[in-house]
């Protein structure tokens, strides 16, 4: 027998409602829905998608301003791109935040951060990645804090293509990647504060074409010569601080020692001084502070490397905590010079 029209509508929308009952503004997973996409696709503006511990091998898309994706646990809510997939979340909306969980195993990117603005990443642990670990692209008025990165084949961290940038990258630890942080492109109140970028191939780098308005300040930069790492960045294998094409900007209160290539290289720019370099301590490297015009550079031969899905694990990472998140603003002023022990209960790599 033919059901009437609207007696069968009437059937199909409740059978609808009744597939996803009562989602708030607090969604559970796998309890309420059982992938992260799923309730990333059905959660409105400004909801909380709060992820229990399990691995969770999917691609996250988020395209809804104003989510929040919170791990119950950061070292057991794992989003494992099993080799198979590009990236563990891309955020494709304004004002997204991802906290507290752990992307491995992709094939580029584990945070993909795209042409977006407000965004923060706390907490996050991002290990054997081909590309970057956390990449904010095109992207401003962000934050990257108390994360950790390492097995990624490009960089621990990355921020590029901006200005102005207005991104704080803070308290984070990159270790057994090619690169620890790379900015590329990057001006205009960009910030890199009280990071540990040891144990890399090269600790960190930050070029464009013309820089301006990067601050650079209390990281410390120490022994980038870590063989069991992703082989690529081989033709500076051992540097610790690159800072090229640049001006007018701020490095200060940074402990770079141990690197056997070059602790410090600048670029003259345009302009006679092409930094202000007040206030590091830049001793034991193999050349501490070198100009690109200052004649044969320290080499040092580069071991060959291993794949990034066969970097070891990353060691157990703090959790978040449940007291509120700093204010966004950088405070580049309570940054001190870092002692070589920075963040050592964090890192598997020690001086």
């Amino acid at each position: 027998m033919r059901l009437p029209s609207v007696f069968a509508a009437a059937l199909l929308v409740a059978g609808c409602s009744s597939a996803q009952p009562g989602l708030g503004p607090e969604i559970n997973v796998p309890a309420q829905l059982s992938t992260i996409q799923d309730a990333v696709d059905v959660a409105k503006e400004g909801a909380t998608i709060v992820v229990s511990p399990g691995v969770y091998e999917e691609s996250v898309q988020v395209r809804t301003k104003g989510l929040t994706i919170r791990g119950a646990r950061r070292g057991s809510v794992i989003i494992d791109g099993e080799t198979e997939r590009a990236n563990g979340i891309v955020v494709a909306a304004a004002d997204v935040s991802v906290q507290n969980l752990t992307v491995r195993n992709h094939t580029s990117d584990g945070v993909l951060i795209s042409e977006q603005r407000g965004f923060r990443v706390s907490y996050v642990t991002a290990s054997n990645n081909a590309q970057f670990g956390v990449h904010a692209l095109n992207s401003q008025n962000g934050v990257i804090e108390q994360s950790y990165a390492s097995g990624s084949a490009g960089s621990g961290f990355s921020v590029s293509r901006c200005k102005p940038c207005d991104v704080v990258v803070r308290g984070n630890v990159a270790e057994r990647n090619a690169v620890g942080y790379q900015g590329t492109n990057a001006s205009g109140r960009m910030f890199v504060l009280g990071n540990r970028f040891s144990g890399n191939r090269v600790g960190m780098t930050s070029a464009a074409e013309r820089q301006e308005d990067v601050v650079l300040v209390g990281n410390l930069v120490s022994d980038n010569d870590e063989t069991l790492s992703p082989a690529q960045a081989d033709g500076a294998f051992g540097l610790g601080m690159s800072l090229l094409a640049s001006t007018k900007n701020l490095v200060s209160r940074n402990l770079i020692t141990g690197n056997p290539g070059t602790g410090l290289a600048l670029s003259r720019g345009q302009d006679p001084a092409p930094a202000d370099l007040a206030g590091n301590v830049i001793v034991g490297n193999g050349q501490d502070v070198r100009y690109d015009d200052a004649g044969p550079r320290k080499k040092v031969r580069a071991p060959r490397g291993i794949p990034f899905n066969q970097v070891a694990a990353p060691p157990l990472q703090p959790e978040m905590p449940s007291d509120p998140l700093p204010d966004r603003a950088p405070d580049v002023e309570k940054y001190a010079l870092p002692s070589e022990d920075l963040f050592d209960d964090r890192a598997a790599v020690r001086a």
